[in-house]
């Protein structure tokens, strides 16, 4: 598909805020991150990068998310969600290499797959 090309790439940057905190019901002592949050924020900007380069009526769906939560994001950390394009298969499903940062330390990683949609 033109413009769903491999190797385009977005980053977005959040602030973790009340809302994407738990505390995992107080069995850690501290709110951080939540893993449900943070995919929500890698998935979010693998659909925004994708939509911007999509024809329009079309758009994306999310149809698999496989990631590691590998490290704690604190309450008003400073992240970023990397979402680069890594395969087109049938110029309708998209594989995407996936990362969400804390400065240099990586919070969660790995792969997540969007269907291209017609909407009317």
């Amino acid at each position: 598909m033109p413009g769903l090309e491999p190797g385009i790439e977005r980053v977005q940057e959040f602030e973790v805020d009340d809302a994407m905190l738990t505390d995992v019901g107080g069995t850690i002592g501290a709110p951080v991150l939540s893993t449900p949050r943070m995919i929500g924020m890698i998935e979010r900007n693998a659909a925004i990068l994708s939509f911007e380069h999509l024809p329009d009526g079309r758009a994306t769906v999310g149809f698999e998310i496989c990631i590691k939560h590998v490290a704690a994001a604190a309450k008003g950390a400073r992240c970023t969600a990397h979402a680069k394009l890594r395969e087109v298969v049938d110029g309708r499903k998209l594989r995407f290499d996936v990362e969400v940062r804390e400065g240099q330390r990586t919070i969660g990683v790995g792969t997540h797959e969007r269907r291209v949609i017609e909407v009317s």
